[in-house]
């Protein structure tokens, strides 16, 4: 089999801390490479690694058009414009320098919702074992073949089948015919109901996700918290990481941290205050100011 690779150039971009910040779950690090990863987008799957000035992606399948992966990686974004805006204060200036690099990637709708209803109250390494089985038992086998001579290096052939990372993400039509039963059988808990409740609005009808990039961040906010399980932070989750509403700030238990901790470390202040202070403080990129303040508490050393 012949896949296809391309060298994709950028600067100022982080693909460990992108793929490993708590945005996408389906990423598995090659054992043998420190900076390779490898894992499905769209219908794609694809190994990338970080080289000098760029990322080598490599795929199972011929390729003719890459945007897909360029969209998915935001490689043509103006990350040192966005960092401009963020406030001049000093726990901005840490978190940008602990995370150089860290990218908001730009996700399927679909499958970012229901990664995010699955998150409710679990640890990233669980969601990662909930969505792991949940394509695994209902997904599609990728194009190609997963122990291939482009994927060998990443460690695929022993690992990607068993850990569904080679399978699509399971479509909400194919999730609307399943049993409550049987998607609780993927540990996914009490969040069963929710995810099937989800699939089932927009396989009838009800709900038009791509319709949701249409609105503003208030109502297209309003209209995904709607579904049942999906509060503020899930909805904020979705449109930050799949619609690019970067605006959206979402708030969870280490973001709460990270604003009382670096901004209010001396006072306790309420969760409904932390929030008007997010609103204001972090001007209009503040979804990714977000996003550097959690990967930075998640790994910043004691």
């Amino acid at each position: 089999m012949t896949g296809a690779r391309i060298f994709l150039p950028v600067h100022d971009y982080d693909l460990t801390a992108t793929l490993d910040s708590g945005q996408v779950f389906r990423w598995v690090k090659s054992p043998d490479s420190p900076t390779s990863w490898t894992g499905v987008v769209e219908k794609n799957l694809v190994r990338l690694k970080q080289i000098e000035n760029g990322i080598l992606a490599e795929s199972a399948v011929p390729q003719h058009n890459w945007d897909w992966l360029r969209q998915f990686l935001q490689t043509d974004v103006d990350l040192p414009a966005i960092l401009k805006t963020f406030p001049d204060d000093e726990p901005m200036h840490a978190a940008v320098a602990a995370c150089h690099g860290l990218r908001i990637l730009r996700q399927d709708p679909w499958e970012c919702l229901a990664s995010f209803i699955l998150s409710s109250t679990k640890q990233i390494v669980q969601i990662k074992q909930i969505v792991s089985l949940l394509c695994e038992r209902f997904g599609e086998l990728c194009g190609g073949d997963a122990s291939s001579p482009e994927l060998r290096g990443a460690g695929v052939a022993d690992t990607f089948l068993r850990r569904g990372v080679a399978a699509t993400f399971p479509t909400p039509q194919k999730i609307a015919g399943l049993t409550e039963a049987e998607l609780r059988a993927c540990k996914m808990g009490f969040r069963a109901r929710s995810l099937l409740s989800a699939a089932h609005e927009i396989a009838d009808g009800k709900l038009d996700l791509e319709r949701i990039r249409r609105l503003d961040y208030a109502a297209a906010r309003a209209k995904l918290m709607e579904l049942h399980g999906v509060g503020g932070k899930i909805a904020d989750c979705v449109l930050l990481f799949a619609y690019g509403f970067d605006a959206a700030f979402p708030v969870d238990v280490w973001v709460e941290r990270a604003l009382q901790q670096l901004y209010f470390p001396r006072r306790r202040v309420s969760a409904k205050r932390l929030r008007r202070f997010a609103a204001t403080h972090f001007g209009p990129h503040a979804g990714y100011a977000q996003q550097y303040l959690f990967h930075y508490m998640r790994t910043k050393k004691k």
